[in-house]
């Protein structure tokens, strides 16, 4: 018989500054007004188009957003800056994502009761890593005096499942007891905000979660099971890497960064996601309705809407059954999915709920788990 594994608690780390819609759309309508003065003889002539305004209405609609927290509110809305300020890696400092995982990691291993000395490893899962090596999982290891080993890896938007799904699959296999998994997603440095189509997408945060064979925290939830599946596809993408530096095609930095097409995303990954989870709970022989919380990715509130109404068979439900944390801190990439968990997790014991997250690849992980 399979040993049970649980996630034995969670914690988040989020920035103090918060961007409104109404603050992001100024911002941005100044640079398109500025970028449209600046190119009027061009748009006269029919070479180039005039950028369109943005708008609160149009963001709250496409995305559900109304605000988001972020490293650096300054130079987001700075015209002529237009992103954040941060400082290069190097060795004589903590990197951004090492700083802000260590504080939600000292709160996940506080809500799980465990101590550093009880973590057999740590893994990092992230859509946007901060350097090549050494693993940022290797630093916080070491800063918070944890043996064993650490790797960082890479899934798009699924990063933080599947990282929990790895911690899962090596304390199966006996070579782990306790796995702490942080997920850092410092996504503001790697969005255009000169892109009506994403600029007001995302936020930044972290969570951390201690997956373990303990149950000695209140917060325990037992994974019950865990599907993965990937698909591939370019509708999401990022082509920033090192190979920028040597290649030989000009391409600007902009148009290396994070672009999606959103509507070709929404149209199919919506019905695959939905698909797959009935077809998970099917597999589980567990009815949609045992299920009291849908966790899902934070891409877009219209999206999990649908997801859930797709996967329970009507767009009439209780809003408690499927949060929206994505209403006060933009996408949050892959963490987006256990802030859910993080922040509105009510479940009573022998209650069920479903963690999924969905992303670049197309990706997508889902675990279901029970209060204990």
């Amino acid at each position: 018989m399979m040993e049970e594994i649980y996630i034995a608690g969670t914690g988040i780390w989020y920035p103090q500054d918060k961007i409104s819609n109404d603050e992001i759309v100024c911002s941005y309508n100044a640079y398109v007004d500025n970028y449209n003065q600046l190119n009027e003889n061009e748009i006269n002539k029919g070479e180039v188009a005039p950028l369109e305004h943005s708008s609160t209405a149009f963001i709250e609609k496409a995305s559900g957003i109304k605000t988001r927290h972020v490293i650096d509110k300054k130079n987001i809305l700075d015209i002529n800056k237009m992103m954040p300020a941060v400082d290069h890696e190097d060795e004589s400092k903590l990197s951004i994502h090492a700083v802000v995982a260590i504080e939600a990691a000292k709160k996940a291993m506080h809500q799980a009761n465990v101590k550093p000395s009880e973590i057999d490893a740590v893994i990092l899962g992230t859509s946007h890593a901060a350097r090549n090596y050494p693993s940022v999982a290797i630093e916080i290891q070491n800063e918070l005096g944890i043996n064993g080993y650490a790797y960082d890896m890479l899934v798009g938007c699924s990063s933080t499942t599947f990282a929990i799904n790895n911690a899962y699959s090596d304390i199966a296999s006996g070579l782990a007891e306790t796995i702490l998994v942080v997920n850092p997603e410092i996504s503001t440095p790697f969005v255009n905000y000169a892109r009506r189509d994403i600029h007001f997408i995302f936020g930044d945060g972290c969570v951390a979660s201690v997956i373990s064979k303990k149950n000695d925290s209140k917060h325990s939830h037992k994974i019950i099971d865990r599907k993965l599946i990937t698909k591939f596809s370019n509708n999401i993408r990022s082509d920033w890497s090192y190979l920028v530096r040597a290649a030989n095609n000009e391409k600007s930095y902009d148009d290396l960064l994070f672009y999606q097409n959103g509507n070709s995303v929404f149209k199919e990954v919506c019905p695959l996601v939905a698909e797959f989870i009935s077809s998970q709970l099917k597999d589980n022989n567990i009815q949609t309705n045992e299920i009291k919380k849908f966790w899902l990715h934070q891409a877009n509130a219209r999206m999990v809407n649908l997801i859930v109404s797709k996967i329970i068979g009507t767009d009439n439900f209780d809003t408690n059954l499927a949060p929206l944390p994505i209403e006060k801190f933009g996408n949050l990439a892959s963490a987006g999915s256990m802030f859910a968990y993080n922040l509105h997790n009510d479940l009573e014991k022998g209650e069920k709920g479903l963690i999924c997250s969905f992303g670049a690849g197309y990706s997508v992980c889902s675990i279901i788990v029970e209060k204990t």
